[in-house]
This record gives C-alpha cells, structure tokens and sequence, in this order.
C-alpha cells in the first residue's frame, strides 16, 4: 500500500524538545515515520534562540524538514497586524511560512496536510484553497486556558485575558467546522471541541504517543530530591511554580527537613533553603532523575501533561493536581497520588518518600498506562485512519 504523504505545519520546530508541545510532536512524528508515511514538516525557528542547520540535521532521520527562519511576533506588532483575529494567533501568522507551505504544495503532491495546534492553522491557509484536508490537533483547548487564567486574575488585569478568552473560543469553533478532522488528546477535550463547534465538525480522540525511556542519568541532592518542571513565558506554569515554592514547599520541608527542591526552568527569585533553581534543561532526561519525585502543581490545564508521560516512561512517582491529570485517565494512589492544595502534596509527598513499596507501585502502573493507553505504534495506527477517514471525506464533498 502506497504511504501517506503527509505536510506537516508546525508553530515550532520538535527539536531541541525543550517543552511540552515539542515534545509531543517529535514523538507523533517518530511515531508517523516508523508507521512508514512520508513527513515534510514546515515550521519556523527563532535564529536568536537555535542554529537552524544543527535543528535540520536533527530532524532530517524523521521527516524532510522544512524550516523557516522566523520568530513569533512581540504582541505589540502582533496587535496592529492582528485584523481582529486572538492576539496568540496574530503573533504565530508569519507570511514566510505560510510562503514556504505554499512552495511545498506547488512542488509536490501531499494526501493530507497537519496542522499542528490551533495557532498553525492560518499557516495551512494554502492547502484549505487547493482542496487538499487539514487535520487539526488540538494539543489542548485555548479558550479555556485563558479563561481560566482571566477568572485568576485580579482586577483589571483579567479583562484583556476575558476577551481574549472570547475571541479565541469563537476562533476554535470556527477552526473545528473548516478543519476536515480536528484530533483531542482527550475526551474531555474532544467533548469541549464540540461544544464551541455547536456541533459541527468532526472531532476525534487520539492519545499522545510517548516511548519508553531509561531513567535519568543521575541522582539529584535530597532525601527525597522532588523536581518541578517549569516552562518559563507560559503563565499557567510560572503562576504554579511560585505557588508551589512559596505554599507547599515550606510544609513539605517541616515534614521532611533533607527534602531539597528542584525548579526546573522556573521563573527568578524562588531562592530558598533547600530549593535549587536550574536553567532549562538541554535533555529532560536530567529532570527525571532516579529515586526523586516529581510533582506537577498546575491549577490550569488542558490536553494532556507530557511531563507526566515522561515520568511514567522514565520510572519516576508522580504527585500531582487534579487538573493536571486531567485527560490520563489516572486514579488516585495508582497511576499518581493527587494533591488538592499544600498539605496534600506535604502528606503525599512524605508517604512517597517513607513508603518504598507504594511508590514502587506507582511507578509500576504509570509504566502499565503508557503501555497501555501511549505507545506510539498504536498511536501512529490512530492518527493514520484519521488521516484516511479525512481523505476519504474531503474526496466525497469534492464529487459532484
């Protein structure tokens, strides 16, 4: 059987895979390429921030990269040239890349083009006019996001997060009823999908792909050593870090004295006795390091927390809010021990530590869930009969 031929659209390039959402796509796109399908991936990277050469050759054994030195705009000039469209889309529309996927599509024929994230989606304004079907995914709901962030917010600060909010619920209805197939990563948020869609559309549930991976490369200080992976700029995530450093971590250190913090990637000026601070890491791998625990304090969240794949491949316990295991299908005390607020993690956190046997056994159904429910050969056998049933779609709705 021919493979598919598939152009993908990305807002950043998967490699280095320094967050989440690269994360998340370097494995779709391994994943794709060991199922056999052919992967041109278009996708700007920042010159200020990465060699665009060293991030071509990395992704060369995956896909035909295809990448555009560009950076996302500062909001200021996103605002002026964002025609009323969400300020975040406005800042990802960069003209050279849809350029560059405008010269992909007259170059060479593609089954299908992916979109990836709904900020990608003008980017694959070319392909919506030759006739050729967009899939969506949609790594999470982005209203959402920031409608949580608004009802946070205090005072007139929320107002621009509201709007926003609005404009970008209208936006990602509108992205469900033109896109051919729009994926979730969850049913929660395929059932939400649908909701701004009004029920248009068609919205279809395909897991993150996340392979098995060996442990971290070594041991950090602490007894025990608990790890909080940030993403700085991301402000559901910095807001969680500091509440983290500032309300649980002083109740967890009064149950375990030798406990020591490690922020990864998180914002400045969270120094306290027993927290280190680390830069971002070049490889996750150093986050996940043996016998610590990691804990992921998110209060808003969608999709799905690839750092909690990343837990469960690597063999590391995982304590965590209930919004960010969301969507994994995890219970409590099984795949993960949830925290609801400081003493929760305090109390989860020191059971971990003092109780071997039990975080033994989480460890153990975290890796039998992503067996079970994240291994990419299953996943890449989801996202091709999406694929196909789009093909099969846009075919008839193109027959006279």
């Amino acid at each position: 059987m021919k493979p598919l031929n598939i152009l993908a659209i990305a807002t950043k390039a998967p490699w280095p895979a320094v967050d989440g959402g690269r994360f998340l796509l370097l494995n779709t796109l391994q994943a794709l390429a060991a199922a056999g399908c052919r992967l041109t991936l278009v996708a700007p990277v920042d010159p200020a921030r990465f060699d665009l050469s060293d991030v071509a050759h990395q992704l060369s054994d995956v896909c035909t990269p295809a990448l555009v030195p560009a950076a996302p705009l500062p909001p200021f000039a996103a605002l002026l040239r964002s025609g009323g469209a969400p300020l975040s889309i406005a800042c990802h529309t960069l003209p050279a890349v849809r350029r560059e996927v405008e010269r992909r599509l007259a170059a060479e024929r593609f089954d299908v083009v992916h979109a990836e994230q709904l900020q990608a989606l003008p980017q694959a304004e070319p392909a919506f006019r030759r006739g050729i079907p967009v899939v969506l995914r949609a790594q999470n709901v982005e209203s959402d996001l920031w409608a949580e962030t608004a009802r946070r917010g205090r005072g007139w600060r929320g107002f621009p997060l509201r709007r926003e909010a609005r404009k970008l619920a209208a936006w990602e209805g509108n992205a469900v009823r033109r896109a051919a197939v729009t994926l979730a990563l969850t049913q929660e948020d395929a059932a939400r999908l649908r909701e701004l869609a009004r029920g248009e559309g068609r919205v279809e549930v395909v897991r993150a792909a996340f392979p098995e991976l060996p442990p971290g490369p070594g041991r950090l200080a602490g007894e025990p050593a608990v790890t909080v992976f940030g993403s700085r700029g991301w402000l559901p995530n910095e807001e969680s870090t500091v509440w983290f450093a500032a309300e649980v971590w002083p109740a967890v250190r009064a149950a375990l004295p030798g406990a020591v913090l490690h922020l990864f990637g998180a914002p400045p000026g969270l120094e306290a006795p027993g927290v280190v601070a680390h830069p971002s890491p070049g490889d996750s791998a150093e986050v996940y390091a043996p016998g610590s625990i990691l804990a992921v304090p998110l209060r808003i969240a969608s999709g799905v927390r690839i750092k909690i794949l990343e837990a469960w491949a690597r063999g590391v316990p995982v304590v965590a809010t209930p919004a960010a295991l969301a969507g994994l299908e995890a219970e409590d005390g099984r795949e993960a021990l949830v925290a609801r607020d400081a003493s929760e993690f305090a109390r989860a956190i020191t059971r971990l530590h003092r109780e071997p046997g039990l975080a033994a056994a989480v460890v153990e159904a975290g890796r039998g869930a992503r067996r079970e429910r994240h291994e990419p050969e299953g996943v890449a056998g989801g996202l091709v009969a999406a694929y196909k049933r789009a093909i099969r779609a846009n075919s008839l709705s193109a027959t006279p």
